[in-house]
């Protein structure tokens, strides 16, 4: 027979063991997960890319405070696939901004779609583009969206799972790559990703700066990873958006619009299209972006 000694630790051994088996099957299911969501990013820029692609637009856009900037792309699922900055180190730009950016990839492609909405005499024949600069006005207190911002939360599991140090943010590992993020944003910086053949793809988001430049930096990302084709063309219809069916620039159709007036009744103004803007300081340049391609 076994002593009582003996038997409490046959006891805790089988409970350390069990616990260990838990433990490596959620990791193991985790990191299955993991892979399986990262696998969905294989068709898009990957770090190198968007560093790359970050850091030149960054060098080009004059208007802004001329900070330095974060960068993320999401798939069609809203999977991050890679996160990036354009300074010298994490640091070197507004550390809050590496999640908003990451929000404003999602609300872009949350919130935008192609030509393959359209089905059983319902959708969006052409697709419908809407960066996060449009949203701005249609959230506002007795506007048609109102309520939209606080209706996908930030996962701040994903966003800050590093946070002890933050020593992988803004690199090839950063802690929200292979993981859903969320969250909405409602202010420029954030564009839908339209592969060849006006497919969307994902999404793109960039902060640091005032919300118009985050926009017109954005847009530079975006034209520079060739993922913007939205223009007629190839037998295509052009992918719509705000400024093409309200602003006349069928070039640039989810462009950002400076239309608020201000609302005698007080409040945030009156847009005209209902897609408007603020303008920010400094807020130059947007109407010489590059267009979009078919």
């Amino acid at each position: 027979m076994l002593s009582k000694l003996s038997f409490r630790v046959a006891v805790t051994v089988l409970a350390v063991a069990s616990t260990t088996n838990l433990l490596l099957a959620a990791d193991t299911k985790d990191e299955k997960g993991k892979s399986e969501n990262v696998s969905s990013c294989s068709k898009l820029p990957q770090y190198a890319e968007l560093k790359a692609a970050i850091e030149k637009a960054t060098a080009a856009e004059t208007s802004g405070l001329n900070n330095h900037m974060w960068a993320t792309i999401v798939d069609r699922d809203g999977v991050v696939c890679a996160v990036a900055f354009s300074g010298v180190n994490r640091g070197a730009q507004w550390p809050g901004s590496r999640v908003i950016s990451a929000q404003k990839a999602n609300t872009a492609n949350a919130f935008s779609l192609d030509p393959s909405s359209s089905s059983n005499g319902s959708g969006q024949a052409a697709g419908l583009a809407l960066s996060t600069a449009n949203l701005y006005s249609a959230v506002q207190p007795g506007g048609s969206l109102f309520g939209l911002q606080a209706s996908n939360p930030v996962s701040t599991q994903v966003a800050y799972s590093d946070s002890a140090s933050g020593r992988f943010f803004g690199a090839k590992d950063d802690p929200m790559v292979g993981h859903r993020i969320g969250g909405v944003n409602v202010f420029g910086g954030g564009l839908p990703l339209y592969a060849a053949g006006h497919k969307i793809v994902g999404g793109v988001g960039v902060s640091g700066d005032t919300s118009c430049a985050d926009h017109n930096i954005a847009w530079r990302v975006r034209n520079i990873l060739n993922l913007d084709h939205m223009a007629e063309g190839d037998g295509l219809k052009a992918v719509p958006g705000p400024a093409s069916l309200f602003a006349g620039d069928a070039t640039h159709p989810d462009n950002i619009i400076f239309d608020i007036t201000a609302n005698p009744a007080g409040g945030s103004g009156n847009s005209k299209s209902g897609f408007g803007h603020p303008p920010c300081m400094n807020s130059t340049g947007s109407d010489a972006l590059p267009a979009v391609r078919p």
